[in-house]
Formats: structure tokens, C-alpha cells, sequence
């Protein structure tokens, strides 16, 4: 466990494991808003170290043990600048950055301003600017506003889960005991989707993601998923491969850890 200093009181919390050697590959996770470390750390990275490979996760500021001043912005070329400056602190060997939701567009962002990666994995980020997306957006502060991240959760967690998660995890959720209570204006969460969420550019150039590409889709994932989207996104990146889960939703590492952590690997063999 480390933090790198931003400068007082910022900073980024973050956990880097060396490869096995230098042929191998290091992997970059870049969080969803509302997630942490927790998210690769449960299931995700130890599968990776124990198959040879490094890991980098870390935290944004207003994500839990990342400290933000109240006068930052946490906007999403805030939180590229910030990935790119832990990036040339901790040096990890021959990166491949692997982003989930909103993270793959930070990721892919922090490639196209210069950062060196052997590769890069989009989980669920490829989609559309346009009225449904704002929509979304806008629907996530004000659920937020209302009953914070339980909220949140019970509402939107049926259509970004699969069916067999959704089985398994049902008593842990909409508990008659449950308080639901408004995220504060200045919290790191409500921040991050107030600022970086509801004000993302999604117009990636992807012709210009030259490197090797994989984009992972959840099919169970009703809130994002756009089927003839993605086709077309897809189709304007130079080097890319698809996957496809059937029995996944939004939430790949918590949905399918062991599945994702296995096309990770066949990614990066393939690359090296």
C-alpha cells in the first residue's frame, strides 16, 4: 500500500506489484466512478500475479484513502493529468492498461497524451454522446442527491447486473433497514459523478488507438449496452479485438473475475 503525494492534501492511494521479470507484462486498472481498488484486488489481481504478471491499481482523488482539496475539480482531464503523473512516478514494466466503464475512456485518454502502454482493455466503455447519455448522467446525481450510493445501488444494480448475480446477491440489497441518505455536495463520489461523470467528452478518436485493443462487452448490461454502438465504435479501431460475455452485465470484475482475469491473460501473451 502506497500514496503518491499531489500535494497537500492530494494525493492517490495505490498498490504496485513487480512482474515476475521484465518480459512480462504490468497491468494498469483505471476504476469505474463509484469503485476502488477493491473492485481487481478481490479476485482479478492475484489470479494475474500468480500467473507472473505485475499489477497497478489505484484510487482517484474522492475514491476511499485519495484525498482531494474542496477547491479541486475532479473533472475528467483532472483525473487523466493525475493518472499520468502516477504513471511516470511508479514506472510500471511494459503497462497495459485496462479500464472498466468510464475508466476505459480515462485510460485511453491517458494513452493519447503520450503515455507508453503495450496495450489497452476497454470494459464497457464504448458508447455514444447524445440525449440518453445525458439522461443517464444526470439520472445517477440526482438518485445520489436523494438516498447517496444505496440508493443508487438498489435502483440501477438490476439493470447493470446479470441474472446470476443478481440471484446470488439479492438479500444483500433494497433491506427494509436501509437509510437512504443524500451524498454531500462536497463528498468525493458525488464530485466525481456531478463533475467527471455528467461532463465526459465520449468522443474518443478512436482511429487513433493504433496500439492493441481489446474491447470487453457484458451482454446482460441494460443500462449502457447499444449493440449497433459498439459495432460502429469498434469498427474505427485500427488494432482491435472483440469479446463478447453473455453472462455478464456492466460490472465485469465482480460479475465474471475469473473469465475476465483469463482474457487478460490470453491479451497480454498475445501482445508480448
Amino acid at each position: 500500500m502506497s500514496f503518491f503525494q499531489l500535494g497537500p492534501p492530494d494525493g492517490l492511494y495505490y498498490e504496485h506489484h513487480l512482474p515476475a521479470d521484465t518480459a512480462s507484462a504490468t497491468f494498469v486498472f483505471f476504476n469505474a466512478l463509484t469503485g476502488d481498488t477493491a473492485a481487481w484486488e478481490t479476485a482479478i489481481c492475484p489470479i494475474l500475479r500468480d500467473a507472473g504478471y505485475g499489477t497497478l491499481v489505484y484510487n482517484m482523488r474522492g475514491q476511499t484513502d485519495s484525498p482531494f482539496s474542496p477547491d479541486v475539480e475532479l473533472s475528467e482531464k483532472q483525473i487523466v493529468a493525475d493518472a499520468v503523473k502516477l504513471l511516470a512516478e511508479v514506472s510500471p514494466v511494459r503497462p497495459i492498461l485496462v479500464g472498466l466503464s468510464i475508466g476505459g475512456l480515462f485510460a485511453s485518454r491517458v494513452w493519447l497524451v503520450g503515455t507508453e502502454a503495450l496495450g489497452l482493455v476497454l470494459i464497457n466503455t464504448l458508447r455514444r454522446e447524445g440525449p440518453r447519455l445525458k439522461w443517464i448522467g444526470d439520472a445517477l446525481v440526482r438518485a445520489v442527491e436523494v438516498g447517496g450510493l444505496p440508493l443508487f445501488r438498489d435502483l440501477f444494480l438490476p439493470l447493470l447486473m446479470s441474472e446470476d448475480w443478481l440471484q446470488k446477491n439479492r438479500p444483500n440489497f433494497l433491506l427494509p433497514d436501509t437509510q437512504y441518505t443524500a451524498l454531500k455536495p462536497d463528498s468525493g463520489h458525488y464530485k466525481l459523478l456531478s463533475e467527471a461523470g455528467r461532463h465526459a467528452d465520449w468522443n474518443i478518436p478512436y482511429e487513433q488507438l493504433d496500439l492493441p485493443t481489446m474491447v470487453i462487452t457484458g451482454q446482460q448490461d441494460h443500462v449502457f449496452l447499444e449493440k449497433d454502438v459498439i459495432d460502429s465504435l469498434f469498427a474505427r479501431i485500427p488494432n482491435g479485438q472483440r469479446v463478447d460475455m453473455p453472462a455478464a452485465g456492466h460490472l465485469i470484475p465482480s460479475e465474471q473475475p475469473e473469465a475476465l482475469a483469463e482474457a487478460l491473460i490470453s491479451f497480454a501473451k498475445e501482445i508480448s
